[in-house]
């Protein structure tokens, strides 16, 4: 999440793509098109407050897998939250859309968030704790009133899966990854998965891991709509960014199957990747391929400024072959195609996934990657194969060396990872060890 954090902040430093200021808006308080707001653009004005902002939001990052009991995961739910409402309200141009971004993000939050409380509630009605280890020492005990804990467990669960993005909680996911600020979208897909992931499998791990027949049968569900959902959703767009959301949420599913595999050392002593290897190292490969995507998609422009839509994208290899080349090697990365990063990712979900006997469930997983494929397919042709747009395509602007050394690093990191993933491998082991 730090490493993630670091290339957020970079993104959120770019100044030459906007003329010698940020993407973030001069003056927030402005209404969109009034002339506060014509006079805060002419003036140059900005707002230094993102950075206190993420600041916080990586602190509720950092705070929010690292938690022990309901009560401080809640809080940290918080922190990390309701910053991010605010910074996607912030993009300097299409206003009302990153505004409405905003509101829409918040809604989402604010369910999660009930959702998350009230199963806290339930759930200490049931074990008389908070605490993971006095939840975990409850559920083993057994006791009466079972139906408590499981909607405690189903509520916690809504209020995490909201967060993660899973289906059917994703309704309003792809508009706020369109309408926010293109470097705060690239934060948020990377580090919020990341931290959200790491607080569910703490909570199903260490507090309800002796209730696991209970909640594998919904993991079931949620993945296999998550990936098909999302898959097939994702083919269909013709917006950039809308395309990487959608795609957000079949990689979501994908990780799901990961935490639906097998946990222990015995078959970590087998040779097989653990549920919590696959899941951290998945984690890893996509926060770098979100990030790098992400951050191209700040430097197609035209006129209007980011150009997202498709047509704007045609023929780019041409024009600017080496923007579009790292474009596409994020996109087969997304792909699972070999030699990259995102196919080790898939490879230690699926087998842990089949160790586990979730056999179904990985089927459908790669039914979904093959449809994945396609859409990813289709949009290196578009960038390699397709004529320029007659009303004109997009051009990639000079970037920051900030911007460049971002893609550049996560243009690596997705290829080493691919090809020597051995060190990070041992790394997400040691983490492995931390959640539970």
């Amino acid at each position: 999440m730090l490493v993630f954090a670091i290339g957020g902040v970079a993104l959120f430093a770019e100044r030459r793509l906007e003329g010698g200021v940020s993407a973030f808006t001069g003056q927030a308080a402005a209404l969109p098109g009034t002339d506060t707001e014509r006079e805060a653009s002419t003036r140059g004005l900005e707002h230094t407050e993102v950075y206190p902002l993420m600041l916080f939001a990586v602190s509720g990052m950092l705070l929010f897998p690292a938690s022990g009991d309901l009560l401080t995961m809640f809080v940290a739910l918080e922190v990390l939250s309701l910053p991010l409402y605010l910074l996607c309200g912030l993009a300097r141009r299409r206003r009302l859309l990153s505004q409405e971004a905003a509101m829409k993000y918040f809604l989402l939050g604010a369910f999660a968030s009930g959702f998350f409380l009230y199963g806290a509630a339930l759930v200490y009605g049931y074990a008389g704790s908070v605490t993971f280890a006095g939840i975990n020492e409850a559920v083993r005990a057994g006791g009466p009133n079972h139906g408590l804990l499981l909607a405690g467990i189903a509520l916690l669960a809504v209020g995490l899966l909201f967060k993660i993005g899973a289906a059917p909680f994703q309704a309003w996911t792809p508009d706020v990854y369109q309408g926010a600020p293109t470097a705060v979208t690239a934060f948020m897909a990377a580090g919020t998965k990341v931290a959200a992931f790491g607080a569910l499998l703490r909570l199903l791990y260490v507090a309800f891991g002796g209730e696991r027949w209970s909640w594998v049968p919904m993991l079931w569900v949620v993945a296999i709509a998550s990936m098909v959902l999302g898959a097939v959703l994702a083919a269909v767009q013709n917006d950039v960014k809308r395309m990487l959301a959608y795609s957000s949420v079949a990689h979501t599913g994908f990780l799901l199957v990961g935490v639906l595999g097998v946990q222990g050392a015995d078959e970590l002593a087998k040779g097989q990747y653990t549920s919590l290897e696959g899941v951290l190292f998945y984690l890893t490969t996509y926060g770098f391929s979100m990030i790098g995507a992400f951050a191209i998609v700040m430097l197609v422009r035209d006129a209007g400024g980011e150009a997202t839509h498709y047509d704007r994208w045609a023929g780019l290899g041409r024009r600017s072959p080496l923007v579009a080349g790292a474009f596409a090697f994020f996109l087969l990365s997304m792909a699972g195609i070999p030699l990259t990063a995102g196919f080790i990712g898939k490879w230690a979900v699926f087998t842990s996934a089949m160790s586990a006997g979730a056999w179904p469930v990985v089927l459908v997983a790669i039914a979904s990657s093959v449809i994945a494929v396609g859409f990813y397919v289709r949009h290196i042709r578009l960038m390699f194969f397709t004529e320029d747009h007659p009303d004109g395509s997009g051009v990639v602007t000079a970037s920051s060396t900030l911007t460049s050394a971002t893609i550049v690093v996560c243009l690596a990191a997705t290829l080493l990872l691919g090809v020597v993933p051995g060190p990070v491998l041992d790394l997400v082991t040691s983490a492995g060890d931390f959640i539970r």
